[in-house]
């Protein structure tokens, strides 16, 4: 296992941003981090990078010259081209010479960035700009990548281009934590973390997540109980924690936006209960 995080917990004050968490980060997959604001999923990421220390439970991980990390700002320095950027960031990690322009060019070419290599940081548009902070994160071929949602944002055809980056770091035998707002690209790690408030509601395969949820989601224009409800296109998608509804509409098969609501919606029934 090259990090892990054992019964975790963070507070600021009197907020508590991790409840007893605990997440495993193996060599070789990618592990997603899915929840709203104020999940908990900066924070978690950045108990990995020790910018932040836990109240209590454990943090292991390797150490900072092997961990590659991608905040939710920038990633790179506006005022440097995107050779520039990575040639400074490979310096720190010790790279040099051919060793470091192979890598670098084929940070390029892989991000899609090769039409902007001599541009500055600060024209380049918000997908390119991210897809070099993910660069500049990789550059050393570290152990532990962690990316701080490294698409929010970003257009589609970059969102493939960050997505294929990722998944060859992890072919490459990276263990990559990374935060996500779309649930579409979840879905495609090997293990999903889904957080709310904190806490973890659910954690596994995509797969396992599914078997594991109970209840049945119903679609209708009109919910019976509108604080169980969602709008999933032109129908409301309804939760029944506890299984087949009296009512006169079809179930659905959920996917893994109506497992998050229903879950979060569940908690939040059981909070003010």
């Amino acid at each position: 296992m090259i990090a892990r995080a054992r019964s975790v917990t963070v507070r600021f004050g009197a907020r508590t941003a991790l409840d007893d968490v605990s997440v495993d980060v193996p060599a070789g997959q990618v592990v997603a981090l899915v929840g709203g604001d104020g999940a908990g999923k900066s924070t978690l990421l950045r108990t990995f990078v020790g910018a932040v220390i836990p109240d209590s439970g454990t943090v292991a991980a390797p150490g900072k010259h092997e961990i590659g990390f991608l905040s939710a700002g920038p990633g790179s320095w506006a005022a440097l081209t995107v050779r520039q950027n990575l040639d400074f960031v490979g310096g720190i990690y010790g790279l040099a010479g051919a060793e470091l322009e192979d890598r670098r060019e084929r940070l390029i070419d892989g991000s899609g960035l090769r039409v902007a290599a001599d541009r500055l940081a600060s024209a380049l548009s918000g997908g390119m700009r991210r897809k070099l902070g993910a660069a500049m994160a990789m550059i050393h071929r570290p152990s532990l990548l962690i990316l701080d949602e490294p698409s929010t944002g970003v257009d589609p055809v970059s969102r493939i281009d960050l997505w294929r980056m990722i998944s060859e770091a992890a072919a490459d035998g990276a263990a990559v934590l990374m935060s996500t707002t779309y649930l579409d690209e979840a879905e495609r790690a090997a293990d999903l973390v889904v957080l709310d408030g904190g806490r973890i509601l659910t954690q596994g395969s995509y797969d396992d997540v599914r078997a594991g949820f109970t209840g049945v989601i119903t679609a209708a224009a009109s919910p019976t109980r509108p604080q169980w409800s969602w709008r999933r296109g032109r129908q409301r998608h309804e939760y029944w924690p506890d299984g087949r509804p009296d009512v006169d509409a079809p179930t659905v098969t959920p996917d893994l936006e109506d497992i998050v609501i229903a879950l979060s919606m569940t908690r939040r029934q059981e909070a003010t209960a």
